[in-house]
């Protein structure tokens, strides 16, 4: 039987690698742009985080470099791909691989934080597809270790981030580097006027292709605001971590991700906090922490709503409202992934909600505004509350054990071997039903 993925053009040792992985079926955003991709057009994509945006990018490369088996020059890579954050940019090369690893290609990500030198050795023995933030590769190239001058496929992942993030002038620096001549796809959640100066300037005679997944976040979550004192909200907040399941917290600023956190830890939950003040190392400690299960409670900026892929997360709490509608569906959009449902929670004080109001109006939610009961937050996160002692919180989020404090007197506290097993993906399709 013929793949679906064959159908629209992709060759038949990259369709078993999907396969391989339980990829069978083309996403819409793939199924809309892999077959213009693939004749080597310039392509412009929209479609909602979660929708397949990264295979409907990294087909079309693998597949064009594939086909033509030079090897890459000293320091010149073949292709390109420019994603906003490093979390996202490694996870994008995570994808690669196995794809380069069949078309027997090299793939290197680059990224700002880190010694350079590993990179710049990695570029120096030729790379095929090369992963990078736009900063560290604007730095390398002005040091004489990069050119782009071989570039025979650039991708712009999250085009509407980078603009938001202030990457946009790199970005049009990077892409005045590369071939007039070669293939340029953007990809985004968004078309905004950043985006359109992209396209206009670097794309010649674009596709556009605007395509939601059938699950697409906004059409399966739940939303809901909740109107709480601000001498509660640490509690409201400590309540709804301490249920079963993978919880993404969002704050306004890295101070108070930080603080946090480390009020979730004092009270018995272990929680790891994500923000642009960690080094590299810590980052990505602390999101391999969440993404394997062993702590479910993530504590973030925005920083972690640009891209970032961890499914089997279902509920998404603002605990500081976003400061705009775009960055409350970036947010939100890191539950209802994989075609599971979601919840999303808003807590504002009652000064915000007219505020927060106006927001959800502006990005076309409508929410259900509920007070903060025992009740309701049992309803939103179904679930034994479980709080830990100090030791196994420690260890769970890889901390000496004397940096931990023990929950609040007058807590609930489990021993160590307590384990907070049940999913919410369980609890969402017990809801459903």
């Amino acid at each position: 039987m013929t793949s679906l993925f064959a159908r629209l053009g992709v060759p038949s040792n990259l369709c078993s690698v999907l396969a391989e992985r339980g990829i069978e079926t083309p996403t819409p955003i793939q199924h809309a742009t892999l077959p213009d991709s693939l004749a080597g057009r310039d392509v412009l994509g929209r479609g909602r985080t979660g929708s397949g945006k990264t295979y409907a990018f990294l087909l079309p490369i693998v597949t064009r470099l594939a086909a033509d088996r030079r090897r890459p020059a000293k320091g010149r890579p073949r292709a390109l791909v420019l994603a906003p954050t490093r979390e996202l940019a490694a996870q994008i090369t995570e994808s690669l691989r196995p794809l380069a690893d069949a078309a027997r290609l090299s793939a290197l990500t680059i990224f700002g934080g880190v010694n350079q030198n590993p990179q710049v050795r990695a570029l120096t023995a030729g790379v095929d597809v090369l992963v990078a933030t736009p900063g560290r590769l604007l730095d390398l190239r002005d040091q004489g270790h990069l050119s782009l001058a071989d570039i025979e496929i650039t991708v712009i992942d999250e085009a509407d981030h980078m603009s938001d993030m202030g990457f946009l002038p790199g970005v049009k620096k990077i892409l005045a580097a590369t071939p007039a001549g070669s293939q340029r796809l953007l990809f985004s959640a968004t078309l905004d006027k950043a985006v359109n100066v992209l396209v206009k300037q670097f794309l010649t005679d674009p596709v556009v292709h605007e395509a939601d997944s059938p699950t697409s976040p906004v059409a399966t979550m739940e939303h809901h605001l909740l109107t709480v004192p601000a001498e509660r909200r640490t509690d409201v907040i400590a309540d709804l971590a301490a249920a079963p399941g993978r919880t993404i917290f969002f704050t306004r600023t890295k101070h108070g991700a930080k603080r946090l956190a480390k009020q979730l830890v004092g009270r018995g939950i272990p929680a790891v906090d994500l923000h642009g003040n960690l080094s590299q190392n810590a980052r990505t400690r602390n999101l391999d922490a969440f993404g394997s299960g062993r702590v479910q409670t993530l504590v973030a900026t925005d920083i972690a709503a640009r891209g970032i892929h961890v499914d089997e997360v279902a509920l998404v709490v603002h605990a500081d409202p976003p400061a705009e509608h775009k960055a409350y569906l970036h947010r939100s959009g890191r539950t209802a992934r994989a075609g599971n449902t979601g919840t999303v929670v808003t807590i504002a004080t009652p000064e915000q909600r007219r505020e927060v109001q106006s927001l959800m109006r502006a990005a076309k939610i409508t929410a259900q505004t509920r007070d903060a009961s025992a009740e309701v937050l049992h309803g939103l996160a179904p679930g034994e509350r479980v709080r830990l002692d100090a030791a196994e919180v420690a260890a769970r989020i890889g901390a000496p054990q004397q940096q931990s404090q023990p929950p609040a007197s007058g807590r609930p506290r489990r021993g160590g071997q307590q384990q907070r097993s049940r999913s919410r993906g369980r609890r969402s399709r017990s809801r459903a039903a």
